[in-house]
C-alpha cells in the first residue's frame, strides 16, 4: 500500500512539473500580459523538435551538459520566433477584442504544426535521455526514473527563478506595472512597447526550453503542441490570473489529483484533471492565488 502511495504521489510530482515547465511562459503572457496566445503548445513543440535535431546531429546519446546547452539554444531559437510573431501578429491584436486573438493564435497553431510536418515529416521521433539521466532510482520499494527526477527538479528550479524574476528584478516589477496599467505606465516614460516585447520573447524562450527539456519523454509528432497545452492553460486559470506561485500550486494539486484518480479509476485517464478544474473554478473563480474581481 505504501508503494502504491509512493508510486502515485511520485507521477502526481512528474505530472505537475512537466505541466508547470510549459505552463511557465504561458503565466507570463496569458496569466500577466492577458495575451491569450494559443500557439504556445505549438512552440513548445518546435523547442522540441529544434533539440531533436541538436540532439541527432551531433550523435544522439549526449553528455548532460550538451543536452542542457542544446535546451538553451532551442529556447533562444523559439525567442526568436516570438520576436517575429510579436512584430507581425501581437502589435496588431493589442487593442482588439479576444477574440480576435484566440482564433489568430490557434490559426498560427496550426501553422506551427504544418511546419513541423514539412520539415520533419509525419513520422514519431524520438531520443533517449542524455546517459547521466538514464537510470532509475530507488527510495524504498519505490522505483524513480532518474529523468523523471530531473523533470521535477528543473520545474521547481523555474518555478524559483521566476518568482524570483517577478518580485525581485527591475524588469519584472516593471512588467507587473504595464500589465496593471499599460496606460499610466506610458505616461510615467515606461517604454511599454519594448517591456511588452521582452516579455513575449521570453515567454517563448521559455516555451522552448521547456519542449526541449521534456522531449527525451515524448513521442515527437505533428500533435505534440495540443497535448500540453489545455493542461497549461488549466494550470494558469486555476491558480489565478497572474500568479507564479498559484500556477504552481495549481500544477501541484491537479497534478496529484490526476495522479491519485487515475490509480483508483485507471480506466478514466485524464478525466480527473478535468473534473478538478471544472470544480475548482466553480468554487473559487479567481483561482488559488488570484484576487476577487469587484463590481
Amino acid at each position: 500500500m505504501l508503494y502504491d502511495i509512493g508510486l502515485t504521489v511520485f507521477n502526481g510530482l512528474a505530472w505537475a512539473m512537466a505541466t508547470f515547465l510549459v505552463a511557465a511562459g504561458l503565466t507570463l503572457i496569458f496569466g500577466i500580459l492577458h495575451i491569450l496566445n494559443f500557439a504556445h503548445g505549438g512552440f513548445f513543440m518546435i523547442g522540441a523538435y529544434v533539440s531533436y535535431s541538436l540532439m541527432t546531429g551531433m550523435g544522439g546519446s549526449l553528455p548532460l551538459w550538451l543536452y542542457l546547452v542544446g535546451a538553451m539554444l532551442a529556447g533562444l531559437v523559439v525567442g526568436l520566433l516570438g520576436w517575429a510573431v510579436d512584430a507581425l501578429v501581437f502589435r496588431r491584436l493589442r487593442d482588439v477584442e479576444d477574440a480576435y486573438s484566440l482564433i489568430a493564435t490557434y490559426a498560427l497553431l496550426l501553422v506551427c504544426g504544418g511546419a513541423v510536418q514539412l520539415i520533419w515529416g509525419l513520422n514519431y521521433l524520438g531520443v533517449m535521455p542524455p546517459p547521466a539521466l538514464n537510470s532509475v532510482v530507488f527510495v524504498g520499494n519505490v522505483f524513480m526514473p532518474t529523468f523523471t527526477i530531473f523533470i521535477i527538479l528543473c520545474g521547481v528550479l523555474a518555478y524559483i527563478g521566476l518568482e524570483l524574476f517577478i518580485s525581485r528584478t527591475q524588469l519584472g516589477q516593471l512588467i507587473r506595472v504595464v500589465a496593471a496599467d499599460p496606460w499610466m505606465a506610458q505616461l510615467l516614460g515606461l517604454n511599454v512597447k519594448r517591456i511588452y516585447l521582452i516579455t513575449v520573447i521570453f515567454s517563448f524562450a521559455m516555451a522552448g526550453v521547456a519542449g526541449a527539456l521534456l522531449m527525451p519523454n515524448q513521442s515527437l509528432s505533428p500533435e505534440l503542441g495540443g497535448i500540453f497545452l489545455l493542461q497549461a492553460f488549466g494550470v494558469v486559470i486555476v491558480g489565478g490570473m497572474g500568479s507564479i506561485r498559484g500556477a504552481f500550486l495549481g500544477a501541484l494539486l491537479l497534478g496529484l489529483i490526476e495522479s491519485f484518480g487515475t490509480y483508483f479509476f485507471p480506466q478514466y485517464p485524464g478525466i480527473f484533471f478535468l473534473l478538478a478544474l471544472a470544480i475548482i473554478l466553480l468554487v473559487k473563480p479567481e483561482g488559488i492565488m488570484g484576487k476577487e474581481q469587484t463590481a
